[in-house]
């Protein structure tokens, strides 16, 4: 039997555990510990001691159980058969993460859906040898990065889909955004994982995003970003899509020689081009083109409310939706929406507050601006999606669990926000019927 004299460390620089290959060892043995390694002495499949940096002698006085062995027949130097591990305790800030395969997420601005791809490094340290060894290493003889990736992408992958669906979904950002919020979801992220790689002896010192991507050849994102030109193109020049059909609609009239109003249509696309596409001059000729789209029909009727000709079976206006059939006549009215910190009247393409400079959070039914913290509209009562305060899933109002963990979810007064225990039928802060 040959007794190893001296054990060090011979691992690669990427490992986190190293086992020794020899098992075969004697009292007296040498044990050698590097700066920021920690040594776990195994014996009869039990984690005995964990020996710190530095030379260390294998001898009754640091191992309990040499006491029971039986030294006289070799001379002061019994054998035995133990396992020593080497666990590397220095950090390792490079482990890459991504998603394999595209996250599906509906953006929460525009209502399509768009496959998400994202990218990232983190860094972690073993904090406890022991709970490492026992919990995540097993009888590995070797445990290095690739390791610590393949047992944690199921993970970070969940986290990170259920993150950046419930960020997108508060903040009420699009897809095609998210990469300004880069920095708040890299710390998201790190408090969520952190937990669970603490329950295996890990601590997550860094979690960074680099970046979050849609593919470009997916249609979805073709098609939105087409649209999202459009607009920006229309903004620059000073006309709306109405304008811009009523325009075609000219030129399409004008290049048709036969038509009686060609002359007309003519020389409205020239004064249209010479005052740059006005907003009145579109306006004006975009009746004239209706009334040419009409002139066709059996018979036509003016709306009541924006005079528009429409058809005379045509119950409901095109252009303002007015109900030709109602008595009251008067236009329906539009709802004004205002800032919820000074009260200023605002637009709905509007993205701060004109007079206080508040950023605007709009109600996805009827865009008025929704105050911070808000779990429901003041104007229409709609109410906001919630976030699940054990897994961050987004849960539908009203619910009680959660869809995603099941964690039961606390009842809110929707007056004044009151946690509402049991089932009272009446609020007992405010005395709300419930």
């Amino acid at each position: 039997m040959a007794i190893v004299e001296v054990i060090k460390y011979s691992g690669g620089p990427d490992t986190f555990a190293w086992k020794y290959p020899s098992e075969e060892l004697g009292t007296w043995t040498q044990l050698i510990v590097n700066e920021s390694q920690e040594a776990v002495l195994y014996k009869g499949g039990k984690a005995l001691d964990v020996f710190q940096s530095g030379r260390h002698t294998l001898d009754t006085a640091n191992i309990p159980f040499l006491n029971k062995i039986i030294n006289l027949p070799f001379g002061g130097r019994s054998p035995f058969t133990a396992e020593v591990w080497f666990v590397n305790k220095a950090y390792n800030l490079d482990i890459k993460w991504g998603t394999p395969s595209p996250i599906q997420i509906q953006d929460p601005k525009y209502g399509v859906f768009i496959p998400v791809r994202s990218n990232g490094a983190f860094g972690i340290q073993i904090d406890d040898s022991k709970k490492f060894l026992v919990k995540l290493v097993g009888t590995v003889p070797n445990f290095d990065k690739n390791g610590i990736i393949k047992y944690f992408r199921s993970l970070y992958i969940t986290k990170v889909k259920d993150t950046i669906s419930a960020y997108l979904i508060h903040k009420q950002i699009s897809v095609l955004e998210i990469n300004a919020y880069i920095d708040e979801l890299s710390s998201y992220m790190k408090e969520r994982i952190e937990p669970v790689m603490q329950d295996y002896g890990i601590a997550l010192a860094t979690f960074y995003v680099n970046d979050i991507s849609v593919p470009e050849e997916d249609p979805a994102v073709q098609k939105l970003k087409d649209a999202l030109s459009k607009r920006a193109e229309m903004n620059i020049i000073g006309y709306s899509y109405q304008q811009e059909r009523s325009f075609d609609t000219l030129e399409g009239a004008a290049k048709n020689t036969g038509s009686t109003a060609s002359p007309l249509m003519g020389a409205g696309i020239g004064l249209g081009v010479g005052l740059g596409m006005g907003k009145s001059v579109g306006h004006g000729f975009g009746g004239i083109a209706q009334e040419m789209t009409l002139s066709n029909d059996s018979g036509t009727k003016e709306c009541p409310g924006c005079h528009s000709v429409i058809p005379a079976a045509q119950r409901f206006c095109g252009t303002c939706g007015f109900d030709t059939t109602s008595t009251a006549g008067k236009k329906r009215e539009k709802v004004k929406t205002v800032c919820s910190s000074c009260g200023a009247p605002i637009a709905k393409k509007q993205k701060f507050c004109p007079e206080c400079g508040k950023k605007l959070n709009p109600c996805p039914k009827c865009g008025n601006d929704l105050p911070d913290g808000s779990k429901s509209c003041p104007a229409c009562g709609y109410e906001l999606p919630v976030v699940c305060p054990q897994c961050g899933a987004s849960v539908s109002p009203g619910a009680k669990f959660c869809p995603e963990c099941g964690a039961m979810l606390a009842k809110h007064c929707p007056d004044c926000n009151a946690v509402i225990e049991g089932s009272p039928k009446f609020c007992p802060e405010c005395g709300r019927k419930l």
